[in-house]
């Protein structure tokens, strides 16, 4: 572009900024039209004013230096990091607050790890501050005092009914306590009701009626029933004893109950009745294996949505419990899932509202009433208690609580649906970690208050195989874009502004200000060489992911253009086409010379 010698360097300053203002491509994640090809720098002028002087030919000297394209680079992967949550009450249950990180001691495979990374997490953690700017509009009638503080959500509740395995009188009970519990939410509060059986799903939402009415609809699902009338009667847990564990004497109680039901009792016929039982327990293990997958899988899925919604996140699982055969690893990788996503899970054991079948669980059956009721009453008692080890590991590996043995559900509901006080995140790098996909103890103390209870997850698992880098890279983005962590690796600063084209449509622009002298450059032929991601998510006012957009900023600075954007900084610019209404911006931003990070979060109210 030609700038003719008549204008002061002042009037082209001001044309160039309305030049890149008006012609800076934009995009949404997602999008199925390909990327446009490599263009010149989508680089607005910085705050401080500078912008970009022109060469002889009238092309300004960052065309060369500075490109933008939007489609992605190969990163560099960043050290895996392993997240630790930790919630530390004292003697009366209460959150201990306070603490530091040279408090902790944390230990991999009982080898002491340096603690590389720690942040305290309170209700108040994640508080958005309003950035948005009206820009005039000859189609706009808002007002910019008319914005205040918008009343995003801060914590998201997804309640997950185990239909699967609830009886009729627990589900009423549970949806009875439910209820009461949405009158105490706040107004920040978002609650979503989901069940295993996946004949439910509530998405987020405050409105106390639509929660109501989806609770009424929770029952039983069981994927396969039972009856008085099986021959021979065995139990998932029964069954996973004869054919998992190989027990004679589970085989021998299941023999002696289908010689009795299906055969006259000669024990002539002992042999075919063995061969019954096995098949009927083979059965069993293969019906309660289905189920037990459903269950986790539909328990994935309300996890995997919480870790896309920026806040405070929350799974309250309401659940009798259910037996653990040959799935450890997936119980793993779910409760990897829910730290490295910040969830906390508090568990409810269903059970413990009333009376099942063998007596109150804070009731149990005394040693003779279980010598009367034989070897099928031990292992009655037995599965309960086995029942309840998934609903303890679960709370107890995401720092949450596991609320059993008690008939004041209402309270627990309260309690369960509100993350704690004050949790601790323990981050660390796994030394010298192999990639077999072996499990590895964890173990956190406190170097000088050995008096409180700790409550961290227990393990981890280390990777099966090397990622590729650029999907590790990607990944590493998407997960820092669907959170509301803020990462400061990289000094960024970003300002929201929009103006109205319509009643209904505006446009709202991102302007993403990067500290270039915080960036790490490769110098390599005369230049600074680096590329660096910005990728930026709206979210609405219930959490859900309304657009997005990415670019690629591809730097090779000579000195002297760094050593000027070194005092101004960069400034990008990204717009995005939506409705009035109220919005969460997320941004992060990552460079791949470094493998650094930035993540920040703003609130913008755009006026109906």
């Amino acid at each position: 572009m030609f700038y003719p010698r008549r204008f002061p360097a002042c009037g082209r300053s001001l044309l160039l900024l309305l030049f890149a203002w008006l012609y800076l491509p934009f995009g949404a994640l997602g999008q199925e039209t390909p990327p446009p090809p490599t263009t010149q720098t989508q680089a607005a002028p910085s705050q401080e004013g500078q912008s970009a002087k022109p060469q002889q030919g009238g092309q300004p000297s960052e065309v060369q230096e500075v490109a933008t394209k939007d489609t992605p680079a190969t990163f560099k992967v960043r050290v895996n990091v392993v997240l630790v949550r930790v919630v530390v009450r004292d003697a009366q249950g209460k959150v201990v607050p306070d603490l530091k990180k040279e408090d902790f001691q944390l230990f991999d495979a009982k080898k002491p790890q340096n603690i590389t990374s720690f942040a305290v997490e309170t209700p108040q953690s994640h508080t958005v501050a309003l950035s948005t700017s009206v820009q005039p509009s000859s189609s706009s009638t808002a007002d910019p005092l008319v914005a205040k503080t918008p009343a995003l959500p801060q914590r998201f509740v997804n309640m997950v009914f185990d239909d699967i395995h609830l009886s009729m009188q627990d589900a009423v009970f549970a949806r009875d306590s439910a209820t009461r519990f949405f009158t105490a939410l706040a107004p920040s509060d978002r609650v979503a009701i989901n069940t295993t059986s996946g004949q439910l799903t509530q998405d987020f939402t405050s409105d106390q009626q639509a929660l109501r009415k989806a609770l009424l609809q929770i029952t039983p699902h069981p994927l396969s029933y039972h009856s008085s009338s099986d021959c021979p009667p065995i139990s998932y847990y029964e069954a996973d004893l004869i054919t998992n564990k190989g027990d004679p004497q589970a085989l021998a109680v299941a023999t002696q109950d289908a010689l009795q039901c299906a055969f006259s009792g000669d024990s002539t016929e002992r042999a075919a009745a063995q061969v019954m039982a096995q098949n009927a327990a083979q059965l069993a293990v293969d019906q309660g294996d289905t189920e037990t997958d459903y269950t986790y899988r539909h328990l994935e899925d309300a996890i995997r949505r919480l870790s896309n919604l920026p806040g405070q996140r929350v799974v309250v699982f309401v659940s009798p419990g259910f037996i653990l055969t040959a799935i450890e690893s997936s119980n793993s990788d779910l409760m990897e899932r829910a730290v490295r996503s910040n969830i906390v899970i508090n568990t409810i054991d269903a059970r413990g509202l009333y009376t099942p079948d063998m007596g109150d669980i804070a009731d149990p059956p005394t040693t003779a009433s279980l010598l009367t009721a034989g070897p099928r009453g031990l292992y009655a008692t037995a599965a309960q208690s086995a029942q309840e080890d998934i609903l303890a590991q679960l709370a107890d590996a995401t720092g949450g609580k596991f609320y059993h043995n008690r008939n004041d559900v209402d309270e627990a509901m309260r309690e369960a649906g509100a993350a704690p006080a004050v949790s601790y995140l323990l981050g660390f790098s796994p030394q010298n970690l192999k990639i077999d996909g072996r499990y590895h103890t964890l173990k956190v103390t406190l170097s000088n208050k050995q008096k409180y209870s700790i409550q961290a997850r227990h393990g981890y698992y280390a990777p099966r195989t090397i990622a590729d880098p650029a999907q590790a890279a990607k990944q590493e983005i998407e997960e820092a874009l669907f959170s509301q962590e803020e990462i400061h690796d990289i000094p960024v600063d970003f300002q929201t502004q929009f103006f109205k084209k319509e009643q209904d449509e505006a446009k709202l622009a991102v302007l993403t200000h990067l500290d270039v002298k915080s960036i790490r450059f490769r110098k390599g032929q005369g230049r600074n060489n680096d590329q660096v991601v910005i990728v930026t998510g709206i979210f609405d006012e219930n959490g859900k992911y309304v657009t997005g957009g990415e670019k690629t900023i591809e730097m090779k600075l000579k000195d002297t253009t760094y050593d000027r954007l070194s005092h101004s900084g960069l400034t990008v610019k990204s717009s995005f086409d939506i409705k009035p209404g109220t919005y969460l911006v997320r941004l992060v931003v990552r460079d791949s010379e470094g493998a650094q990070m930035a993540a920040r979060n703003g609130a913008v109210v755009i006026p109906f």
